[in-house]
């Protein structure tokens, strides 16, 4: 799960993370009177959206009045900010954030996040702040420092010392450092993150560390032990689809090819996708039925799958274990029935009862293409895109 920038740096504060003083507006008239109390003069008016790369579509700007924060709030609210996250469609504004100005010495980049393949938490930092971490890595990955710790509660002093010295902070920066990031890396073990980046981190003029911007991501598998942070989800800053099927249960995530996928078991699906483009074609979602998929939840996932318009093939790979192949065989033949399929469908059914499943599909007298191995299945669904 996703939060705004103004809800992420009320956490740090919680934290002791320390950040510029702000507010959050979702009007304009609301903007210029917490620029008012800021009483700062300059101020920052930035869109609230989850998406990065906002100041270059505009979605960051100066203010260096209470009115002309009002004036640029004005200009921000309604607008659909478009950056090279969002897409071409971008993305609403609803709320902006005003914060004072800071008179910047320096950027940097800071982040905690889980290192599966070391099988512990990592700390990457960087000189080079206000830049995609990716960019970085690409282009000077020699600029990247990484420091690997456990995960225990209480970040390691040494660790703080290795990323404040290699950023070449001076030892009183590095102290400065040590409550910083101590705090953070606080935040991210007690709140079950997947993601605490801060970028940039600001060293002043006067000598302060400030996170200019922050991006907390949450563990959706931990927010039943979180009320306070399932609180802060925003639905309308979802994918409508994902959170349809959210809602029944279903694991959906949208990607931007033209084959839908129901799959039951979150291997398999990953394995459906790697096929799929093996095969030459673009899947266009993750969908995970569960081992407990019945007909509605088929006939659901097919109403998610078909609200892309992209979509130009669906391919079905279910492997009966918990969940009985004639009973999905059943589902399907309904939802095509009931929903007037039209575009090409592809089944393959293996595992329990799936002789049984593959004679119902046989039996309905509906357009559906049967496979047996998950590469005959994967080679069907692009043949069916490609119209061979």
């Amino acid at each position: 799960m996703n939060i705004h920038e103004y809800q992420a740096k009320d956490l740090l504060r919680q934290y002791g993370v320390a950040v510029p003083e702000g507010g959050v507006a979702s009007t304009p008239a609301a903007a210029e009177e917490v620029a008012r109390g800021l009483d700062k003069g300059l101020v920052v008016v930035k869109a609230q959206v989850h998406a990065g790369g906002r100041g270059k579509g505009g979605g960051i700007q100066l203010a260096r009045s209470p009115g002309e924060a009002k004036r640029v709030a004005g200009e921000m609210l309604g607008m659909r900010l478009k950056t090279h996250q969002t897409g071409p469609e971008g993305k609403l504004v609803r709320k902006v954030y005003v914060e004072t100005g800071s008179e910047i010495e320096r950027e940097y980049y800071l982040g905690v996040v889980l290192d599966r393949a070391a099988e512990n938490l990592a700390i990457i930092a960087s000189t080079e702040g206000g830049v995609e971490i990716e960019e970085v890595a690409s282009k000077t990955p020699e600029r990247i420092i990484t420091v690997n710790v456990d995960g225990a509660p209480e970040l390691p002093a040494y660790a703080a010392r290795r990323v404040g010295f290699g950023l070449g902070f001076d030892a009183a920066q590095v102290k400065n450092l040590e409550g910083f990031l101590s705090g953070l890396f606080r935040l991210f073990v007690e709140k079950d993150c997947s993601l605490a980046e801060i970028n940039p981190l600001v060293l002043t003029k006067g000598g302060e560390l400030f996170a200019l911007d922050c991006k907390l991501n949450f563990d959706d598998n931990a927010l039943y032990r979180h009320a306070d942070l399932a609180a802060l989800r925003d639905p309308e800053e979802e994918d409508p689809r994902e959170r349809a099927a959210q809602e029944i249960d279903l694991a959906y995530v949208g990607l931007d090819g033209d084959i839908g996928c129901m799959v039951n078991g979150a291997g398999l699906a990953m394995a459906t996708l790697d096929m799929i483009q093996y095969c030459g074609g673009r899947p266009a979602n993750f969908l995970d039925a569960g081992g407990g998929a019945d007909k509605e939840k088929v006939k659901e996932a097919f109403k998610i799958i078909l609200r892309d318009e992209n979509v130009r093939a669906i391919l079905v790979n279910i492997f009966g274990g918990i969940v009985r192949c004639d009973l999905i065989a059943e589902g399907v033949v309904a939802a095509a029935a009931e929903l007037g399929i039209e575009v090409p469908l592809v089944v393959r059914l293996q595992g329990t009862n799936a002789d049984e499943g593959r004679e119902i599909l046989a039996k309905s007298e509906l357009d559906i293409t049967s496979a047996e191995t998950l590469r005959d299945a994967g080679e069907k669904a692009v043949a069916a895109v490609r119209g061979v």
